[in-house]
């Protein structure tokens, strides 16, 4: 009813301001390159005497509606380009068509690729927009060394990127958390492939088949509202990008410097108009990648009269990642007012790692020496593990989308629908095979140099028995088999929206309407078989040695000797039913989300004023459901009060409903003051869904045969995270392909959502606990933030030249309300860099086109302990990487890249004790890439 009551009012509207003044005609055109190769996206174009103004579409056209009989002068500007006009007279009736070929201010060819154009032309674009946003298009992603979409984003104003293994993966706008920002390929929602958490991982998708992305940093009510950070608006090629056909074809390789594996690193793309109205396009890419990560983590610290950990590791990863994406697309114009087309876009992302461990269990041992040199004893117990894993993931991205959109001059009409599903499958992995060995009072000592903190190396003092080097001295533990891993995660959608244009003669005042639909529904299915075979020891599974360059790990298992002797000899090995039925049903769980939208918006565009405000309406229906697990040990007490006579685990489905709703305000405003200075104020609302896998009714506890109960809960009446957005921003655009900007952001943030650990037992959803994990929502948290940048392409002696910079300050700080004596506690907001920074320099001038970039990223607080001092912090990061290119022809260019030159490290620490105390530890080294590209 409410959302019917939106979509009326907005009739309603409409219907009052129909009667208008009768015009003449239409004036349309289009704006191309000089050499007819593009079209000009984002161009300016302005009837002088009537002063109003438009931009032209990613084709290059442009329209303008109901000008009256007269002559007229259109001006077209562009930002590096020299302004062009023509004269046109507009008759009685009918339409009237003037095109436009633009040349640069100064050598009277505009580029369509290199720095240079790249660079004007995303200035163009944020110039133009109604939002504040910032954007890279295809050629500007192809001028970094950048292996997928997350590390092309990281370049942009207040976007920072997570690494995984030394390489992008989830990306943070404005220092926030990557669950608070939507992203979307050709206006289709990303589901996320992984089980439990809401955020894309961007990885996924290759760069080299995206036209364009842009990150909008604030909302207008007929977007999607699901997003506190930003939406990043990702866009494939179409056909009518380009005026000349296009087939480019690239082939390349990557050299990683620890590996030293030379990999192969393919695509190719295509644009292809079949005639005036159809197009075809799309490109395939295929990237694979062998590196080495060394690897040390240490965890449970302790302050005993000195600083110690509890567990060391040492890991040695050796990981291949094969990325294969495609897309392919068709558009085609129905008359002069209908374009319709159909995108979609599939991505697979391989990954096979292999992960040798060597591990201390040092939780019992004697503890002496100093905190920069503690020596560990075997007086109690020590005990020394030696693992691998092998295992094989597979995560898949696709969707497609038909659509279009319908121009009646004063009406127009866009509409979808589409399909989206993400997954993520892993079978048949073993993750770990774990061999042990445990020292008692043997006479074992370990000693651990800590004064590097970063780089502890471990030493054995003392070895009796001779066992801590001997693989025949290590027994199977037990081997973790993954039978099934099944992530899914897919999305239907459609969406209509209409609007009506009144010309006046000050302006243009438009109404939209709309409504949008999306029909989400995610699982997860895991099945986890534990073995055990007394017969089995390391000595009959070694392989090649050990590819860990930091300490001497030897003896390890081998990458698969494990995995083969486990299927060869599978009668042997007896499978442990409590621990997987167990493991088997923890985690899975089935959400569906459905979400019913409808908006209405007014739109004031002037010569100097563009206002969208308006209302949102978007209502939530969810359908929960995931198991109640209980594993009660031996002798422990069942529901209903018997003993059990063995470990017994009891599974129970559960499902349950909510439903919620919420109105959404927002307000844009763009005033250009002058010709080259651009003002924005935006005040919106939004909201950010809590995860599948959080509100999930999850419910796991094990009961020990004392009572004491440990558990982990999803929570179902988790809140959604709300917050009141201001955005306000000033851009100052250079005459001559360059520009200042500056902005400044608000947020209040309310319910956020933490993951937290309670001691000291308590109640949660009837269920009483001792121990419990359990995800609540926070209280209020304000963000505070700046944004600078500039970028300019040089003249004269610096001819060729092109410098761009950014800096973003972000301030941000909560509360959660904890079960501690001490009460609430204020915190940092996780994932929160208070700075980042990034800069390039380069040089675009004939067949050479060199550039040396810069990313830097604060350290930020990663996960939330019990105490403060045990938070997780992840340590600052900065990373420099070299892109250049030769065209040898004009069809030909060779390329060179390399990535990570000066060798950026992940460290991840606690500050117990007042010190940094090391996490976790990754080196990657550097990856070079070369090829060729050709262009038909």
């Amino acid at each position: 009813m409410k959302l019917k009551s939106v979509l009326s009012a907005g009739a309603a509207a409409a219907a009052i301001l129909a009667p208008a003044t009768a015009f003449a005609g239409d004036i349309r055109g289009q704006v191309t390159d000089a050499e007819d190769t593009v079209s000009v996206r984002a161009a300016e174009v302005r009837i002088v005497e009537l002063d109003r103004q438009t931009t032209t579409e990613r084709d290059g056209t442009f329209s303008f509606y109901d000008v009256p009989a007269g002559t007229y002068k259109i001006e077209v500007s562009y930002i590096g380009a020299a302004t062009q006009t023509r004269s046109v007279t507009v008759s009685d009736t009918g339409v009237e068509r003037v095109d436009f070929a633009l040349s640069s201010a100064g050598d009277g060819n505009i580029l369509v690729i290199g720095q240079i154009a790249n660079q004007a032309s995303a200035l163009s674009r944020k110039r133009a927009s109604d939002l504040v946003s910032d954007g890279l298009t295809r050629d500007a992603i192809g001028q970094f060394p950048d292996q997928n979409v997350a590390e092309s984003l990281r370049r942009l104003p207040g976007v920072n990127v997570l690494n995984d293994q030394g390489e992008g993966r989830f990306v943070s706008v404005r220092g926030l958390d990557p669950t608070l920002n939507a992203t979307s390929i050709n206006g289709v929602r990303l589901p996320s492939p992984e089980n439990d958490v809401r955020a894309v991982a961007l990885d996924v998708i290759s760069s080299d088949i995206i036209e364009s992305v842009e990150v909008k940093k604030s909302l207008t009510p007929d977007m999607d509202a699901d997003t506190i950070g930003a939406s990043i608006e990702i866009e494939t090629t179409s056909a009518f990008d380009r005026q000349q056909d296009l087939f480019v074809a690239s082939i390349g390789g990557s050299y990683n410097d620890l590996s030293e594996q030379l990999t192969p690193d393919l695509s190719a793309d295509f644009s292809v108009k079949l005639g005036e109205n159809v197009g075809i396009s799309g490109g395939v890419s295929f990237y694979n990648r062998e590196f080495e990560t060394d690897n040390i983590e240490a965890d449970d610290w302790e302050e005993d009269g000195l600083i110690y950990a509890e567990e060391i590791q040492y890991r040695d990863y050796d990981v291949e990642r094969e990325r294969i994406s495609a897309t392919l697309g068709l558009d085609f114009r129905v008359g002069d007012s209908t374009e319709l087309y159909v995108k979609g876009i599939w991505s697979q992302f391989d990954d096979q790692e292999f992960r040798r461990r060597l591990i201390f269990d040092l939780g019992d041992a004697g503890v002496s020496g100093s905190s920069d040199a503690p020596l560990y004893d075997d007086d109690e117990a020590i005990t020394v593990e030696r693992d691998v894993k092998d295992r094989f993931e597979r995560q898949r991205i696709r969707s497609i989308a038909f659509g279009g959109e319908s121009d009646w001059d004063a009406w127009f009409a866009e509409y979808s629908v589409s399909y989206a599903k993400s997954s993520e499958f892993e079978n048949g992995s073993l993750d770990p095979t774990q061999f042990e060995r445990e020292f008692e009072a043997e006479g074992l000592q370990v000693g651990f140099d800590f004064s590097a903190p970063r780089l502890p190396i471990y030493s054995v003092a003392a070895d009796p028995t001779g066992d801590f080097f001997d693989p025949a001295a290590y027994e199977l533990n037990d081997i973790e088999l993954t039978a099934l891993s099944d992530s899914e995660d897919e999305e239907y959608a459609a969406k209509f929206d209409v609007g009506r244009r009144f010309i006046g003669d000050t302006g243009t005042f438009t109404v939209q309407a709309g409504f949008k639909g999306r029909w989400r529904e995610k699982s997860f299915n895991g099945e986890i078989q534990f073995y055990e075979n007394d017969n089995f020891f390391m000595s009959d599974a070694l392989g090649i040695g050990q590819t860990y360059r930091i300490a001497d790990l030897d003896p390890l298992p081998g990458l698969t000797e494990s995995t083969d002797f486990f299927f060869a000899n599978f009668g042997d090995f007896e499978l442990q039913e409590i621990d997987s039925q167990f493991d088997s049903n923890v985690e899975d769980f089935v959400v569906e989300e459905d979400i019913l939208a409808g908006y209405l918006l007014g739109r004031w565009d002037s010569s100097d004023f563009t206002v969208i405000a308006g209302v949102r309406y978007e209502d939530t229906s969810n359908t929960l459901s995931g198991n109640d697990v209980l594993l009660v040990e031996e002798d422990g007490i069942l529901p209903g009060g018997a003993v059990a006579t063995d470990d017994t685990v009891l599974v129970t489905p559960t499902t349950t409903t909510r439903n919620y709703d919420h109105w959404l305000p927002s307000i844009n405003i763009r005033y250009e003051a002058q010709d080259d200075l651009i003002l924005r104020l935006a005040g919106y609302r939004s909201i950010v869904r809590p995860g599948p896998f959080q509100q999930a009714p999850r419910i796991t506890v094990e009961e020990a045969d004392d009572g004491e109960r440990e558990g982990e809960f999803g929570n179902p009446s988790l809140r959604p995270t709300e917050a009141w957005n201001i955005d306000a921003a000033a851009e100052y655009y250079m005459s001559n392909n360059g520009a200042i900007f500056a902005s400044v952001f608000y947020k209040s943030v309310e319910d956020f959502i933490v993951e937290q650990n309670f001691d000291n037992g308590g109640v949660f959803n009837g269920v009483t606990f001792d121990e419990a994990t359990i995800f609540t929502n926070g209280d209020e948290r304000d963000i505070f933030g700046f944004e600078l940048g500039f970028a300019q392409a040089f003249g004269g002696p610096l001819d060729g030249f092109v410098v761009q910079a950014n800096y973003t300050f972000t301030d941000a700080d909560g509360t959660i309300t904890t079960v501690e004596s001490e009460g609430p506690r204020n915190i940092p907001l996780p994932t929160t860099s208070k700075h980042t920074a990034n800069f390039s320099v380069g040089f675009d001038k004939g067949p050479f086109d060199i550039r040396l970039s810069g990313t830097y990223r604060d350290g930020y607080l990663d996960e939330l302990s019990d105490e403060a001092d045990l938070d997780r912090y992840v340590d600052d990061h900065f990373q420099l990487d070299l892109s250049a290119k030769f065209r040898a022809t004009d069809n030909l260019q060779f390329y060179y890249e390399w990535v990570n030159i000066n060798d950026a490290e992940y460290f991840a620490f606690n500050r117990l004790g007042g010190r940094e105390n090391l996490l976790q530890y990754e080196e990657y080294s550097w990856t070079m890439k070369f090829g060729a590209r050709y262009t038909f």
